[in-house]
């Protein structure tokens, strides 16, 4: 289930809302003024997060080092 970014043209705000299906996009309404007028913002995906203490070490070590035997 997606979150997505919508703004609300009435009274100015953007909000978050989590949305179960595609269809359900045309129902949600402004939580701050309860307008139905809300448009859908476009949004750039999340990055990936890399764990660590910062030393550099790159994503596919720290799996390795999880794998079974320690290797």
């Amino acid at each position: 289930m997606p979150i997505y970014e919508f703004a609300c043209p009435d009274c100015g705000q953007p909000f978050e809302k989590l949305v179960r299906s595609a269809s359900a996009v045309s129902e949600v309404t402004c939580p701050n003024c309860g307008s139905a007028n809300v448009h859908k913002k476009v949004s750039m995906a999340a990055a990936p997060v890399r764990g660590g203490s910062g030393s550099g070490a790159s994503a596919s070590a720290s799996a390795a080092s999880c794998a079974p035997g320690g290797l």
